[in-house]
């Protein structure tokens, strides 16, 4: 069996909610690297725009964020992997960013 190439998460570990998800998740995560932008500066990506909302490099380098990163993390998560694929969903993913847009509103408040 092959094993999967990396997905690299870019998150704000300044945030105490997104810091709390990531802990929770990295164990879990399967073939996955976690990178907290708010120690180091993601290679790639503008800072400031990093910070703004979760952004995940795929395998083929390609650069996702928002609910379709979440999508993409999910996926590599077993007991969420079908979130993931739910959310990854054409019809679904956009809705599910607008949930992510209004979850950054509130994010700021705790920052």
């Amino acid at each position: 069996m092959t094993r999967e190439a990396e997905a690299t998460v870019f998150y704000d570990g300044a945030c105490p909610v997104c810091a709390r998800e990531i802990a929770w998740l990295t164990p879990q995560a399967e073939g996955v690297c976690f990178v907290d932008i708010a120690r180091e500066a993601p290679e790639g990506i503008d800072h400031a725009t990093a910070l703004a909302r979760l952004h995940v490099r795929r395998p083929d380098g390609s650069l996702v964020s928002g609910a379709a990163a979440f999508a993409v993390l999910w996926q590599r998560v077993p007991r969420l992997r079908w979130l993931g694929r739910f959310v990854g969903w054409a019809p679904v993913t956009p809705v599910a960013e607008l949930a992510y847009r209004g979850f950054l509103r509130l994010r700021r408040l705790w920052r």
